[in-house]
């Protein structure tokens, strides 16, 4: 089992979703994040004066996936998310030790879907 961590551009949300969705996953925690990369943020003018803002607004995309599910997950990720400039955002993948469902009990990739 695998934990999926992504974050992206906010206006590329609904593709990836779309993306996802097309590969048949469909469990996936959504939410709204600040943060930085290489960009270090973005300058913008209010009032006419310059004020450099240090963190960026992006979606953070947590899935729990079973192994033969990775490289779909990864892939409808990378294929709705990707622009080709910077900040299109990261995707980490970590070994997933136990997944529980609260609702039945069940335990490991039969509680994942």
């Amino acid at each position: 089992m695998k934990y999926i961590v992504a974050v992206i551009q906010a206006h590329k949300l609904d593709e990836v979703l779309q993306s996802l969705e097309d590969r048949q996953v469909n469990l996936v925690t959504v939410s709204n994040v600040l943060g930085r990369g290489r960009q270090k943020g973005v300058t913008e003018i209010y009032r006419g004066a310059k004020e450099a803002g240090s963190l960026l607004k992006k979606v953070k995309l947590e899935i729990a996936v079973n192994e033969d599910f990775v490289d779909a997950t990864v892939d409808a990720i990378v294929g709705g998310a990707r622009t080709g400039e910077v900040g299109d955002g990261k995707i980490f993948i970590l070994d997933l030790h136990e997944v529980i469902r609260i609702r039945t009990g069940e335990r490991g990739g039969r509680a994942i879907g």
